[in-house]
């Protein structure tokens, strides 16, 4: 067994404790095996990202589709904040949803969802779109060590920045959050491959934590080249 093996098992591992405990604690909905986790509180961790310099800073976001970050995509429409969303699984060739609050049709919590996105918004690659003040991911689980972050094991996180980063959108300067259950916040050291990122910024209902990476992000698609499911 190799190297990214064992890193692979010990992330599948982590995902599962999380996932058990989530729905054991009744923090998600069943049924969040396999998935961003939708947890009880994401409005009350939008709203303490929201309270960040760095937030408050930005002028263009690019932030996941997965429920959980919601309320984060609602707020920064509602703030006059140009935001990236990106298109799921990167299923179009045009990787990314452009939502511009001042051109949108429908409302806010529509226009912020998937299916709203997918009937009113455009969809633009990274020659087109603008550098990149703050990322916000979806996670499954974070160590305050670091930040080191693991996903749902998909590996489309990780695909999402390398792309950004190779077109010079996104650098080792653009801070990087993720917004989770209190749960999903653990104390040790968590599994991370060469190509994983991990974030500045990990926000739960209750506390805001700065996690001082330890390691710049990826630097291009070049060292996101392996398998996904080992995200």
């Amino acid at each position: 067994m190799t190297r990214l093996d064992d890193i692979g098992q010990a992330k599948h591992a982590v995902r599962q404790h999380v996932w058990d405990l989530l729905e054991r604690e009744g923090a998600a909905p069943p049924g969040v095996h396999g998935h961003i986790p939708d947890f009880a509180g994401k409005e009350d961790a939008a709203a303490r990202l929201a309270e960040l310099d760095v937030w408050k800073q930005a002028r263009v976001i690019k932030c996941n589709p997965d429920r959980a970050q919601l309320p984060v995509r609602v707020r920064a429409l509602q703030e006059g904040k140009l935001l990236y969303m990106a298109v799921p699984r990167l299923a179009t060739p045009k990787p990314f949803y452009l939502l511009d609050p001042t051109v949108l049709t429908v409302s806010f919590e529509t226009a912020a969802t998937s299916t709203g996105a997918l009937e009113i918004a455009p969809t633009v690659g990274p020659d087109e779109m603008r550098p990149v003040d703050l990322i916000v991911c979806g996670s499954v689980a974070v160590s305050r060590r670091g930040g080191v972050r693991v996903g749902k094991g998909a590996g489309y996180s990780d695909l999402e920045i390398a792309l950004l980063a190779e077109a010079g959108l996104v650098t080792t300067h653009t801070a990087i959050a993720t917004t989770i259950h209190q749960t999903q916040l653990l104390d040790e050291k968590l599994p991370r491959a060469g190509h994983d990122f991990s974030v500045d910024f990990a926000i739960t209902p209750d506390e805001v934590v700065a996690c001082a990476p330890e390691r710049e992000r990826p630097p291009s698609i070049r060292c996101c080249a392996v398998p996904p499911v080992v995200n």
